[in-house]
C-alpha cells in the first residue's frame, strides 16, 4: 500500500480518538506505529497535528500516510489467537446478566483476565466473538475490571455504544459501586478517602503507591455495611476517580486492607479461614443513556465472598439494594 491519502470519517465513526480509528481502518498496523506518525505529523486531521486521544468527527478528512510494509526487525511476533472449546464458550455465555440491542453485561468471575498480557493467553478480550449473539458486530470493551476482581463488566454491542459509552466512563457519568470485605472495622464507619496515585512498574508487575504530590488524584467514598467486631468488615465502596488498584491501595492506606490483597496489605491480607482469593466485587453500574434512560445493572457476589460473609455473619439483606452516595 503506497501513496498519500485522504479518508473521511463516517458517520458511525464520530467521537472516536484518532489512533482507534486509524488502526479499526488499517488493523495490521501496530498501536506503537500510529503513535509514531502522529508524533511525527504523519497522520493530520483536517490539516493539522493530532494526539492519540485526539477525538475525530464525522466529515473531517484524515491524512494517510504510505503504509508501506514494516522492516522485519520492527514486526512484532504475532500473538496467538484466543481458542476456546465449546464447553468455554458456554460458560462464558452464562455469564451473561443482561443484553439489549445495545449494550450487554457480564458477570465477571475472579480469576478471568478481561485483556491478554504478559503470561496471560486466556482472557476475555480474545473470546468476545462468543459473546456476538444476535448482533451484526463482535461487542467491544468500553472498561475494565482487574483479573482478579469479579463483578458487572459492560460490553457495547455496537460502534454508536461503544462511542457514549466510552465517554460515559471517561467523564466520571457512572455511579459504581464495589463491595469489599477488609481487615478490621475502619473508623470512621464512612467517609471520604483523598490521596493521589502515581502507577509504578517494578519486577513482580504493575503496582500503585499513595503519594504525597506527584500523582493522581484519586477519591474513594465508602460506607461500612457491617463488621464483626474488630475482626472484619463488609464495605461498600465508591470509586469517584478510576485509577488502577485504586480500591485495594486506598483501603490498605487506611489500614484496612482487603482480604486476599497480599500485593498492598500483605501478610496481613491474609487471616486464616479465608479464601486466598481477592475479597472485592463490582456490584453496581449506573448511567445514564444518550436518551435519558437509566443504565442499572447488578451482580451477585462470587461464591469465595459469600463463604466469607457466611463466615463472619453477614447477612445480604443488611444492605439496602439502593444505596445513596452523597455528592463527593
Amino acid at each position: 500500500m503506497s501513496g498519500v491519502r485522504q479518508e473521511r470519517v463516517g458517520r458511525d465513526e464520530d467521537g472516536m480518538r484518532i489512533d482507534r480509528w486509524f488502526r479499526s481502518r488499517f488493523p495490521d498496523v501496530t498501536q506503537g506505529r500510529v503513535q509514531k506518525m502522529l508524533r511525527k505529523g504523519e497522520i493530520r486531521l483536517d490539516g493539522g497535528r493530532a494526539k492519540a486521544d485526539t477525538r475525530v468527527a464525522a466529515g473531517q478528512q484524515v491524512r494517510v500516510p504510505p503504509l508501506a510494509p514494516m522492516p522485519r526487525a520492527d514486526r512484532k511476533p504475532q500473538t496467538r489467537p484466543v481458542t476456546w472449546t465449546e464447553s468455554e464458550a458456554r460458560d462464558l455465555q452464562n455469564l451473561v446478566i443482561y443484553r439489549d440491542p445495545e449494550v450487554l453485561v457480564i458477570n465477571k468471575p475472579a480469576g478471568l483476565a478481561v485483556q491478554g498480557g504478559s503470561g496471560i493467553s486466556h482472557h476475555l478480550d480474545g473470546m468476545l466473538p462468543v459473546l456476538t449473539f444476535d448482533a451484526d458486530e463482535t461487542p467491544r470493551l468500553v472498561h475494565r475490571l482487574d483479573r482478579d476482581t469479579s463483578g458487572v463488566l459492560v460490553l457495547a454491542r455496537t460502534r454508536q455504544a461503544a462511542q457514549w459509552l466510552t465517554r460515559a466512563f471517561r467523564d466520571r457519568a457512572t455511579v459504581k459501586t464495589y463491595w469489599a470485605i477488609c481487615i478490621g472495622a475502619p473508623r470512621p464507619a464512612e467517609g471520604t478517602i483523598d490521596l493521589p496515585l502515581l502507577k509504578e512498574g517494578g519486577n513482580f508487575g504493575e503496582r500503585v503507591e499513595a503519594v504525597p504530590e506527584g500523582g493522581q488524584r484519586a477519591i474513594t467514598q465508602y460506607m461500612t455495611v457491617a463488621h464483626a467486631a474488630k475482626r472484619a468488615a463488609w464495605l461498600a465502596m465508591r470509586p469517584v476517580t478510576g485509577r488502577t488498584h485504586q480500591l485495594r491501595v486506598h483501603a490498605a492506606e487506611i489500614g484496612h486492607p482487603i482480604i486476599g490483597d497480599g500485593k498492598y496489605g500483605g501478610a496481613d491480607a491474609h487471616p486464616g479461614g479465608f479464601d486466598g482469593q481477592l475479597h472485592l466485587h463490582a456490584r453496581r453500574l449506573e448511567l445514564r443513556r444518550p436518551d435519558g434512560r437509566m443504565l442499572d445493572v447488578t451482580a451477585d457476589p462470587s461464591q469465595h465472598m459469600l463463604n466469607a460473609m457466611d463466615l463472619l455473619g453477614f447477612d445480604l439483606n443488611d444492605i439496602a439494594a439502593d444505596i445513596i452516595w452523597p455528592d463527593p
